[in-house]
C-alpha cells in the first residue's frame, strides 16, 4: 500500500498517516517535499484494522470521494443548491474585507484571516490552525495553533511552501477545546477522513477553511525565486509570496525576501514577472500527487476561498476573493459583516466563480483523465478518481500536459544538479529546452487562434 501511494506519487503529504498511527512520522525528501516514513523501518508490520484506518485516512485511496463527504456534511442543510463544478453551496460572493488592515495584510481580500477573528470573536473557536513561520532549520513554514487574533494576524497570506499537520492534529487530541483550520483541498479532504475514524477529531475540528489551489510547490520552489535575488540556498530566511504592488493589477504581485548576502542580512523585493517560475502553467516544483486530484473547489470544506481571477476585478490592486459558502454559521457571518460594513461583496452566481478559476478547473478536473490515462498505458496503478481515463482529447491539450508532466519530472533532478555545483546559470540552462518547448506550445496555440478567427471574420 506504501509504494502504491509513494512510488507513484499519490501521497499529498498532508500528514494524516502519522496522525493515523504512531509507527509514522512525516519528513522532507531531498527535493523538498513531505513524505511519510516509518518511524523503526525494523518495525514495519501493521495489524488488520492498523491498515484499514490507514486506507480511510488518505485520499487516493480511501473508499469515500469528495462528493461523498460533501454530501454527509451539507446535502441536508436548508436551501443549500449544488453545483458540478463548485460542489454544494448556499451563497457565492466576490469581495473583500473593509475592516481593520486585514485586506492589506492578506493576500487578496483578507478574508481567511477575518473570518477566523469572526469566529473566536464569537466563541465559536478557541484556536485556528494554521501556517506560521517556522523556527526549525530545515523549514520555513510550518502548521501551527493560534489563540489570539495578534497571532491569527500573523499567520495571514498565501505561503506556497509544503507544510504538514500531524504535530498540530496531535496536539488537537491532546488538549480539548473547538477549532478551526485552513488548507489546500487534500488536506481538508484528509482532515474529515481522519475525523471519520476519531471520534476525538470529528468533535474538536468545527470549521474548516478552504483554499483554491493550482498545485502545490516544494522547498526548493522558495529557495529558487530567492537565489534568483542573489539569496544563495540555505541563506533564506523569510519570504513573502504575495506582496502588493501599488497602482498594478492584482495579478501583477512581487515577491519580499530576507536573507543573507555575502555576510550580510538583506530583504529584497522583486516583482515576479521578473522571476522565473512566474508561470503557474510551467508548474515549476510542482508536486507531483498534485496532478491526482480532481478537488477544485476544495468541497469539503465549510468555506472557500480564491483570488478573483476576473478581469472586473484584478484592475483592483489590493485584492478580491472568491467566496463559496456552505457552512450556516459562516453564512451568518458574512450576512453580519456586510449589514455592518465589515466587508463589501458582490453576491455573484454560479458562471462567475467557476469563470474566475476556469483554466484550473480544466487542468484539475478536466484533463486528468488524461494523465491517469498515461499512467494506466504505463502499467501503473492509479487511484480512483470522479475523472474517468481518456485519451480523447485534442492533441494541443494532451501536448501540454506532457510538457507540464517533463517540467514536473525532470526539474527537481536538475536542481539538485545545481545546487551541488553552486551554480544557478547552469540551472536556468539545464531547463530552458523543457520551457521553450512549453511556451512554443503556447504560442502556436495562440497563432491557430487568432488565424481561425480571422477567417471567421472573413466570411
Amino acid at each position: 500500500m506504501y509504494h502504491q501511494l509513494v512510488d507513484n506519487h499519490y501521497d499529498f503529504g498532508t500528514g494524516s498517516w502519522a496522525v493515523a498511527n504512531n509507527k509514522i512520522q512525516m519528513k522532507l525528501d531531498q527535493y523538498g517535499e513531505y513524505h511519510p516514513y516509518l518511524v523503526d523501518p525494523k518495525k514495519s508490520e501493521f495489524s488488520e484494522s492498523e491498515l484499514t484506518t490507514l486506507k480511510e485516512t488518505c485520499l487516493s485511496l480511501s473508499s469515500k470521494n469528495e462528493a461523498d463527504i460533501s454530501k454527509e456534511l451539507y446535502a441536508q442543510i436548508p436551501h443549500i443548491h449544488y453545483n458540478q463544478q463548485l460542489g454544494y453551496y448556499s451563497d457565492l460572493y466576490v469581495g473583500h474585507v473593509t475592516e481593520g488592515d486585514f485586506r492589506a495584510n492578506g493576500s487578496s481580500g483578507g478574508f481567511g484571516t477575518w473570518i477566523f477573528k469572526e469566529l473566536l470573536a464569537n466563541h465559536e473557536i478557541d484556536g485556528v490552525l494554521h501556517i506560521k513561520p517556522s523556527n526549525k532549520p530545515d523549514k520555513l513554514f510550518e502548521y501551527g495553533i493560534s489563540r489570539t487574533v495578534d497571532e491569527i494576524i500573523a499567520g495571514a497570506k498565501t505561503k506556497y511552501y509544503p507544510v504538514e499537520y500531524s504535530e498540530v492534529i496531535k496536539t488537537v487530541k491532546q488538549q480539548p477545546g473547538k477549532y478551526a483550520i485552513i488548507g489546500l483541498p487534500s488536506y481538508i479532504m484528509e482532515i474529515r477522513l481522519l475525523a471519520d475514524q476519531d471520534p476525538i477529531l470529528k468533535e474538536r475540528i468545527k470549521y474548516t477553511i478552504g483554499l483554491v489551489c493550482g498545485h502545490q510547490k516544494s522547498t526548493k520552489f522558495a529557495e529558487f525565486l530567492a537565489w534568483q535575488c542573489g539569496i544563495q540556498p540555505g541563506d533564506l530566511k523569510t519570504i513573502n509570496f504575495r506582496k502588493k504592488l501599488p497602482d498594478a493589477p492584482a495579478s501583477q504581485y512581487a515577491i519580499e525576501v530576507t536573507g543573507t548576502i555575502n555576510g550580510e542580512e538583506k530583504s529584497i523585493v522583486k516583482p515576479m514577472k521578473e522571476l522565473v517560475g512566474r508561470d503557474w502553467g510551467e508548474a515549476l516544483f510542482k508536486v507531483r500527487a498534485s496532478d491526482f486530484t480532481d478537488d477544485v473547489m476544495n468541497e469539503t470544506a465549510d468555506v472557500t476561498l480564491g483570488d478573483a481571477w476576473l478581469p472586473e476585478y484584478t484592475s483592483d490592486s489590493k485584492g478580491n476573493n472568491v467566496i463559496i459558502v456552505r457552512h450556516p454559521v459562516i453564512k451568518a457571518i458574512i450576512e453580519a459583516g456586510i449589514k455592518d460594513g465589515k466587508v463589501k461583496v458582490d453576491k455573484v452566481d454560479a458562471a462567475t466563480i467557476f469563470r474566475s478559476q476556469s483554466s484550473h478547473y480544466r487542468h484539475t478536473r478536466v484533463e486528468l483523465g488524461y494523465r491517469l490515462y498515461k499512467q494506466i498505458k504505463a502499467g501503473h496503478w492509479v487511484p480512483q478518481k470522479r475523472t474517468q481515463p481518456s485519451k480523447n482529447f485534442p492533441w494541443h491539450r494532451r501536448k501540454i500536459q506532457d510538457e507540464r508532466e517533463a517540467i514536473c519530472l525532470k526539474v527537481p533532478e536538475m536542481y539538485l544538479k545545481a545546487v551541488a555545483k553552486n551554480d544557478l546559470n547552469y540551472f536556468l540552462q539545464e531547463i530552458k529546452p523543457l520551457r521553450n518547448a512549453y511556451q512554443k506550445l503556447y504560442r502556436n496555440i495562440h497563432r491557430v487562434k487568432r488565424v481561425t478567427q480571422l477567417l471567421h471574420l472573413k466570411k
